[in-house]
């Protein structure tokens, strides 16, 4: 509350003095320290624990971007090694090298 506390106390400021520069700023600056603790809030960000649980997320964001891109790679690597095979197995076939096999 320690925030909506200065928040009222600025704002009586600013209107028995005519509002100042400065404390116009300070109204500025404690309403959005008050926005943002709402908005964390209202996401369950609030308490002690949400930075470590922000960066366990951002881990598991990385593993998986990780995990992606090495299933792309394989998939890559799989569909060429297979065209490989096909050009291959089509060369032997008109080559006439099936023969050989017989």
């Amino acid at each position: 509350m320690h925030n909506v506390d200065m928040l009222a106390r600025l704002m009586a400021e600013a209107q028995a003095k005519g509002g100042d520069l400065v404390t116009l700023r300070a109204i500025v600056e404690e309403a959005s320290d008050l926005g943002a603790d709402r908005a964390l809030a209202r996401m369950g960000l609030g308490d002690a624990k949400a930075q470590g649980d922000l960066g366990e997320l951002r881990e598991l964001l990385g593993a998986w971007r990780d995990a992606k891109k090495s299933a792309w790679k394989a998939m890559l690597a799989w569909l060429l090694r297979g065209l490989t095979a096909l050009l291959l197995i089509g060369l032997a076939v008109r080559l006439g090298l099936t023969e050989l096999l017989k």
